[in-house]
């Protein structure tokens, strides 16, 4: 594909350009979209100066559905979430059933496959905004095609042991930080401003249908061919990705050399731009605690569904598989439900709802003859809820953050909500083995309703719409959107 495939340069003044932007947002009822112009979503002279220059993707009004360039990315993408719910499926299988890993060993395994965030996902952000992003995402993918190829190759040499899975879900973590950290960034550069929110959802939705059919897949694949050789054909969607990401092009432009500080400057701007924001404080709030708790359950899940349930790995998959549509619903609503009740009010409403679920899934080992019926249920509700929640906070996020920080603003957030999974997997795995799985799984569902709090008794209620680039800064900076009747943010303005 041609570097103008998809791509037009900036011919209109910039205020032409905002207003032209601003009445297609308004327009297009089906999306979330910002309501300022591109040359709004920059901090300093310089990002106006790079982003007036920078040529802008036109998908058709409103529509990603004609722009090429963004479709192979999101090809290449959608084979590689299909992939990675397979691997999903087959990595605990692999260590439950077939190494007769402990409690211990699988939260051992859980956080070494989140480690990284913790440990280079504050520096990640600082290196990957002096980067192609794109780039990155390649080197990547084929780091994680090569290390997981290994344990079906080791798998069928007889030689595989559980440390050895540990090393891979440590290799594959480093490379998940830098793919997921520019998977997040690099949005804004392949797509108009008002179209962020559009793109946001289609991959989100395309998670969910992956997760709709990969478990199911992946389920039948371990029954038929084993765990080992159905994580073959997850090394074959990353590589898919990588070819995907090779033909895709981006207008993104790399920062000057002289614009480059200490490492530690720039990671320090980008924790001051995440946490002297009350709402992304807020909201970084409700979703650290709420992946701390739910780390426990996702450790000790498989142990819970495989062992003590009784459920089979098909069974297990096709949990997996139908409650994903409650995911794909939700990606699907979450344009209709903003648009009725606000985006700003969504945030609480939905996290209210993903911090109730959590209640029910130890409460099914008291009723173990409903448990396969019981759990879709209980994963449909969290799909939904959390697809709600996370599609208006990324999006939000994404529009009001300059592009020269994105990166920085993505690794900083994911240093805080995924840097605390490692913790909560080691833990569950230590209480798993000291109290047994089940009261494990009581003492993640109440922590999980805490996470609520932050957004709950926050300054959402008070606000229909979120505040965005522009009024973020000219009208008095991010701490005029905390204020308790929602001044500043009112739709109407």
């Amino acid at each position: 594909m041609s570097q103008s495939d998809g791509l037009r340069g900036v011919d209109a003044a910039p205020e032409e350009l905002a207003a032209d932007t601003l009445a297609e947002a308004r327009a297009e009822a089906s999306t979330l979209t910002s309501r300022a112009g591109a040359d709004e979503a920059v901090e300093a002279d310089q990002d106006a100066a790079a982003a007036a220059a920078t040529p802008i993707p036109t998908a058709g009004k409103g529509s990603l559905w004609r722009d090429r360039n963004f479709l192979t990315l999101w090809s290449g993408q959608a084979l590689s979430q299909f992939g990675a719910q397979i691997t999903e499926l087959a990595i605990p299988v692999l260590a439950v059933l077939m190494l007769d890993a402990t409690e211990w060993e699988v939260g051992v395994l859980n956080a070494a496959q989140v480690a990284a965030f913790l440990v280079v996902g504050l520096p990640a952000g600082a290196w990957i905004d002096r980067m192609r992003k794109r780039h990155v995402m390649i080197v990547a993918d084929g780091v994680r095609a090569v290390a997981l190829g290994t344990l079906p190759a080791l798998a069928l040499l007889g030689a595989l042991e559980i440390w050895h899975m540990i090393v891979v879900a440590l290799i594959m973590g480093v490379a998940t930080v830098f793919f997921d950290v520019s998977n997040q960034s690099i949005i804004p550069s392949l797509v108009r401003t008002n179209q962020i929110a559009e793109a946001n959802g289609k991959l989100q939705s395309t998670e969910q249908l992956a997760g709709l059919a990969g478990p199911a897949f992946g389920g039948w694949l371990v029954g038929v061919l084993a765990a080992p050789l159905a994580i073959f054909i997850t090394v074959g969607t990353y590589l898919a990705s990588f070819v995907a990401l090779l033909f895709t092009r981006d207008h993104e432009q790399l920062r000057a050399p002289e614009d480059h500080k200490p490492l530690a400057h720039e990671i320090g701007e980008g924790l001051r731009w995440v946490f002297g924001n009350p709402l992304l404080r807020r909201i970084v709030g409700t979703t650290g605690v709420a992946n701390f708790f739910g780390t426990f359950t996702t450790t000790l899940l498989p142990i819970f569904a495989l062992r003590e349930l009784g459920l089979t790995p098909q069974m297990f998959g096709i949990v997996f598989s139908l409650s994903a549509v409650g995911g794909l619903l939700g990606a699907i609503a979450t344009p209709h439900i903003v648009k009725r009740i606000g985006e700003a009010r969504a945030i609480p409403i939905s996290a209210i709802a993903f911090c109730i679920a959590p209640l029910f899934l130890p409460a099914i080992s008291l009723v173990p003859a409903l448990a396969f019926p019981l759990l879709i249920v209980q994963f449909f509700v969290s799909s939904f809820t959390i697809l709600l929640y996370n599609i208006t906070q990324v999006t939000f996020r994404q529009r009001i953050t300059p592009p020269r920080l994105l990166g920085r603003m993505n690794a900083s957030i994911r240093f805080v909500v995924w840097g605390v999974m490692p913790i909560g997997a080691l833990l569950a795995g230590a209480l798993g083995t000291w109290i047994g799985t089940v009261p494990t799984l009581w003492i993640a569902a109440c922590g999980e309703l805490l996470a609520g709090l932050f957004v709950v008794i926050g300054p959402f209620w008070g606000m229909r719409e979120l505040p965005d680039a522009h009024e973020e800064h000219t009208n008095g900076g991010p701490a005029a959107a905390d204020s308790a009747d929602g001044r500043g943010a009112d739709p109407g303005r």
